[in-house]
C-alpha cells in the first residue's frame, strides 16, 4: 500500500534534526528542470510561479544558488504546509518514520516523486505550472507514467490524500488491477458534501499521522479515523471514495 500526498509551497532548511537518507529518484530530471528555469527571464519566471514581485525575486535568486546534491533536508521536514503541520513528523518515533518511509510518497512538480527521507532543497514549482522543458509541453507530460510506477507496489493499493492537481498524475494511468481510494474530508451543507480547503489539508496530515501511529497495512483500517471531529460515513462512501464528515 502506498499513500500519496501533495507537497507544500512553504519550505524550510533543517539539516540538524534528521539526516536525509538518499537523493530523490529523479534528481537528474530535477537538475534539467533547474537548468531550464535558470535560462528563463524574470518576467517568464514570475508568470511561471504566478506570484508577486517579492516572491519572484526571492525565488529567482534561489534558483541561481540552488544545490540539489548537498546541504539537503529530509522532504518530510522541509515542507511546512498545513498538512505537514498536522502530520507533525518532527515528533515521530522511529517506527512511525519507518512506516512513512515505506508507505508515503510525496508528489512534486520539481522532483517528481519523493520518499519522506529523500534530501531536498527549497524550490517553487507547482505541477500545473506551464513549464515546457525540452520537448515536453508541461510537467504532466514530462513526468508521464513515472509517478504512477513510483506509487504502484505489489498489492496495487493507493490511498489518495493529494489535491486534484497532483492526484491526476496517478489517476490517468490506473488500471482495473489497482485499488485507488480517495479520502474525502467534508461537511454536509444543504444536503451536499462540501470540502473546505484548509480543513481538508489538516485532515490529510492527521490521516498520515493516524496511519503511522497504528502502522496500518490494510486500507479498510483507515475507516476508523476519528480526529478533528471527522467520522467515516459508510452511506456516503463508495468503492473508490472513503467519505469522512465533520460533525
Amino acid at each position: 500500500m502506498k499513500i500519496i500526498l501533495s507537497p507544500a509551497k512553504r519550505m524550510n532548511v533543517d539539516t540538524d534534526t534528521l539526516a536525509y537518507v538518499a537523493l530523490p529518484q529523479y534528481v537528474e530530471q530535477a537538475e534539467e528542470i533547474l537548468a531550464w528555469m535558470r535560462e528563463r527571464s524574470y518576467a517568464e519566471l514570475k508568470k511561471l510561479w504566478a506570484c508577486n514581485d517579492k516572491i519572484a525575486k526571492q525565488n529567482q535568486e534561489r534558483i541561481q544558488q540552488m544545490e540539489l546534491r548537498r546541504g539537503l533536508t529530509p522532504a518530510i521536514l522541509s515542507y511546512e504546509g498545513i498538512a505537514y503541520q498536522y502530520m507533525a513528523p518532527a515528533v515521530f518515533e522511529k517506527v512511525q518514520l519507518a512506516y512513512v518511509q515505506e508507505h508515503l510518497r510525496i508528489l512534486s512538480g520539481f522532483y517528481g516523486i519523493l520518499k519522506p527521507m529523500d534530501g531536498v532543497t527549497p524550490y517553487r514549482l507547482e505541477m500545473q505550472a506551464k513549464a515546457s522543458v525540452r520537448e515536453y509541453k508541461d510537467l504532466y507530460d514530462l513526468w508521464g507514467k513515472r509517478l504512477y510506477r513510483g506509487v504502484r507496489d505489489e498489492d496495487g493499493v493507493v490511498v489518495n490524500l493529494a489535491s486534484r492537481e497532483y492526484s491526476k498524475c496517478i489517476e490517468k494511468y490506473l488500471t482495473n488491477a489497482d485499488t485507488y481510494i480517495t479520502c474525502v474530508f467534508g461537511e454536509i451543507s444543504e444536503g451536499k458534501i462540501v470540502q473546505k480547503g484548509t480543513y481538508a489539508k489538516m485532515a490529510r496530515g492527521e490521516m498520515v499521522r493516524y496511519m503511522a501511529e497504528r502502522r496500518i497495512e490494510e486500507v479498510q483500517q483507515i475507516k476508523g479515523f476519528d480526529r478533528l471531529g471527522y467520522t467515516y460515513r459508510e452511506d456516503l462512501s463508495t468503492g473508490r471514495e472513503y467519505v469522512f464528515i465533520k460533525s
